[in-house]
């Protein structure tokens, strides 16, 4: 069984390991300006094809503390978030309305077949050792359902101040970044169907105010600090 890594040991501290003087200038005082972005793009990706979102289900791979999920959670029926630090979960899983468990086993996720409509892995598989990472993508279909999207979305390695923070960063110690060229790989090979990749995180949150348009024309330019890639199960 894969065991977990030392996620327990740093949940107390994760916020401080995530400092980066970069990092910090380029959120200014929202330190949650990148989870918004993911949610925005999230919601502009259903809006894009007229779906609305009320009545499915939603879960968060490697959800962490679970920013992400509180954002979202009003937009779905339900919420659910797996991750292999019980102590990084501790505070999302205290939240009504969203379901938590441990993944006991990183490649294993804890829930039934076909059970989700969206299931998003946010910056987790720079985490996985790259021999299992198709292990894992193939989990991830398995508990999505016919008709349901996959979001991947992981830092972008053609950008070099996102190298720069990961290789400073303590809770990155073990990242290993993957291009959006292998997460396609990776969804192409668990029979997920391509929908969109976009890049983004081009300006601080200071310009992003005034220039976010901007980002919308810069999507398709691989020079983004992350990228997202969107792909389905087959009906």
């Amino acid at each position: 069984m894969k065991q977990p890594p030392r996620f327990d040991e740093l949940s107390s501290s994760y916020e401080e390991l995530l400092r980066d003087p970069i990092r910090d200038r380029f959120t200014g005082q929202e330190s949650i300006f990148f989870h918004r972005r993911k949610a925005d793009l999230i919601r502009r990706f259903f809006r894009r094809r007229g779906l609305a979102t009320a009545g499915l289900r939603y879960l968060d791979v490697g959800c962490g503390k679970g920013e992400l999920l509180q954002l979202l959670q009003s937009d779905f029926r339900q919420s659910a978030g797996c991750d292999v630090s019980a102590g990084m979960m501790q505070e999302v899983s205290q939240i009504a309305g969203i379901e938590t468990r441990v993944q006991k086993d990183s490649l294993q996720i804890p829930f039934g077949d076909a059970e989700f409509d969206l299931i998003t892995a946010v910056c987790v598989f720079h985490h996985v050792p790259p021999s299992d990472r198709r292990t894992l993508t193939s989990e991830i279909k398995r508990v999505l359902r016919p008709g349901g999207f996959f979001c991947l979305i992981e830092h972008n390695p053609f950008n070099p101040v996102t190298r720069l923070i990961v290789s400073r960063t303590p809770v990155d110690a073990d990242a290993i970044l993957l291009r959006a060229a292998e997460a396609r790989g990776l969804t192409a090979e668990a029979e997920l169907a391509p929908l969109e990749q976009d890049y983004f995180l081009y300006f601080p949150q200071a310009l992003y105010r005034y220039l976010g348009p901007m980002e919308t024309l810069l999507s398709k330019v691989p020079l983004g600090g992350q990228y997202a890639l969107f792909s389905g199960k087959h009906r």
